[in-house]
């Protein structure tokens, strides 16, 4: 589909404006956190309007599905499909649970953003092999429980067609770690707004499905391939709920 000379100019200023956003919206962040407000809930104002930037410069629409399956005051690990980066924008802007993000270790390390990342709460995590990355789930998982709910990609990375992929089990490890509910996630129309190797969005609507909370309590580690099959199921069923509704 041709996409028109408006979009094309709204597609553009987002592509131009996002890293600029980041940086601004960043240190406004740290400034607050270190001298102003000093508070991590407060704060997180910030990345919530640079969300909701994002995903109005490009004509995306977002609308949260289900907000009566969960309890606000409840920890949880939510886990959804992964196939835009505007599962990340429209998340951040618009869902109204209190949450952190898990971000690999790397990005604790870049100037301004990193600092923010860190003051702001949200978790390291390292992604390679062996004992120091059972090591940061270990730590994740006790972040989490002690009052940090948390956002996931079980797939990994981004699906390079927009159908859901297996889910890695580490990520589920998580879950029973931490023995926290973990609530599966439907993102549908984000694909069709910026699919993985695309650079300019598209307007549209993605819409975020909230599934009903899975226990992990009676979970142990060995389960975990149990619990992931368990959860891409449900998170198949909210995405199947969106295309019959399209």
């Amino acid at each position: 589909m041709t996409m028109s000379p408006l979009q094309f100019i709204r597609s553009l200023c987002t592509l131009i404006l996002a890293p600029f956003l980041t940086l601004v919206v960043s240190a406004v962040s740290l400034i607050d956190l270190l001298w102003v407000r000093k508070s991590k809930i407060k704060a997180q104002v910030f990345p919530r309007y640079w969300g909701r930037i994002l995903c109005g410069l490009s004509g995306v629409r977002v609308r949260v599905e289900g907000m009566e399956n969960i309890d606000p005051g409840q920890i949880y690990i939510f886990a959804g499909n992964h196939c835009s980066q505007y599962d990340i924008f429209s998340f951040q802007g618009y869902f109204p649970h209190d949450f952190r993000w898990i971000a690999k270790k790397e990005l604790f390390n870049i100037p301004i953003f990193g600092r923010a990342m860190h003051q702001v709460g949200y978790i390291p995590i390292d992604r390679s092999h062996g004992r120091q990355a059972l090591k940061s789930i270990d730590e994740a998982a006790r972040r989490i429980a002690s009052g940090s709910s948390v956002l996931i990609f079980p797939e990994g990375t981004r699906s390079p067609d927009g159908t859901l992929k297996e889910f890695k089990t580490g990520a589920v490890l998580l879950a029973i770690k931490a023995k926290v509910p973990i609530v599966p996630l439907g993102f549908s129309g984000s694909y069709e707004v910026l699919p993985k190797g695309r650079l300019l969005p598209r307007g549209g609507e993605i819409v975020i499905r909230i599934g009903t909370p899975i226990l992990t309590a009676h979970y142990q580690a060995a389960d975990k391939q149990a619990l992931a099959t368990e959860l891409h199921a449900a998170v198949a069923r909210l995405l199947a709920q969106g295309a019959e509704q399209r």
